[in-house]
């Protein structure tokens, strides 16, 4: 199992917070998302078959892009 923090500029909001976890959240082996719209920073756990590089894919398509 892997986790990462990821620093996201465009969180503005609890709301945005929650698109980035709805979205992750579906992608096979996402196995937590949380996030803070203070910090602007969303925690990542996953396990195969996802991988770091479909995670930054997927979170560029949403428009939160990590920095």
């Amino acid at each position: 199992m892997e986790k990462q923090t990821f620093s996201i500029p465009n969180i503005s909001c609890g709301h945005c917070v929650m698109t980035i976890k709805n979205e992750l959240s579906e992608l096979p082996g996402v196995t937590a998302v949380d996030g803070s719209p203070e910090a602007k920073t969303v925690d990542v756990q996953w396990e195969a078959p996802v991988t770091l590089e479909k995670i930054k894919a997927t979170l560029q398509e949403i428009n939160y892009p990590a920095a």
